[in-house]
């Protein structure tokens, strides 16, 4: 992923409204970021439990999306962006409201992901989960890496349909 500013990611989202996405906390550590090593930027809201924020690059734009979730399942679950499998409570369902008319009449998509929104990390192998569960498979981490890509495109497809 390339770099981006506070300013672009704000600019950047698709199912809030401006005044929403000029409200949200953006990460606070930005140019600390290792963007060679993300496939999208995502961060939870310390100020508002249950809401996290995904910024994903796309062609030659950013898509920003705001996400809801109640707390991870009691039980191992499989994240659909970058198969990892969690122990109890980290993975959830991400809801996100749907773009346009749809979105303004409550319509929503989801899919589960990693609570902590790293993804791109647990593809390239920079991080495993707290138990060490991890599926086996014989890929290398640039086909997981691929895979994560394509399951955040379908998710963010999701969103206009």
């Amino acid at each position: 992923m390339k770099p981006v500013t506070e300013q672009d990611i704000r600019s950047s989202f698709v199912n809030c409204s401006k005044g929403d996405a000029k409200r949200l906390n953006v990460p606070a550590d930005l140019a600390a970021t290792q963007w060679d090593q993300l496939d999208f930027l995502g961060w939870s809201d310390p100020t508002y439990a249950g809401r996290s924020y995904i910024v994903v690059p796309r062609e030659d734009d950013l898509v920003g999306i705001a996400l809801r979730h109640e707390a991870g399942s009691d039980r191992a679950q499989m994240c659909t962006i970058c198969t990892t499998t969690h122990s109890r409570g980290n993975v959830a369902l991400m809801a996100a409201r749907k773009v346009g008319e749809s979105g303004r009449r409550g319509n929503t998509v989801g899919t589960y992901m990693c609570v902590d929104l790293d993804c791109s990390l647990y593809a390239r192998g920079t991080k495993t989960p707290a138990l060490g569960n991890r599926y086996r498979e014989h890929l290398e981490p640039e086909e997981r890496v691929v895979r994560v890509q394509e399951n955040l495109d379908a998710f963010v497809d999701r969103l206009y349909t």
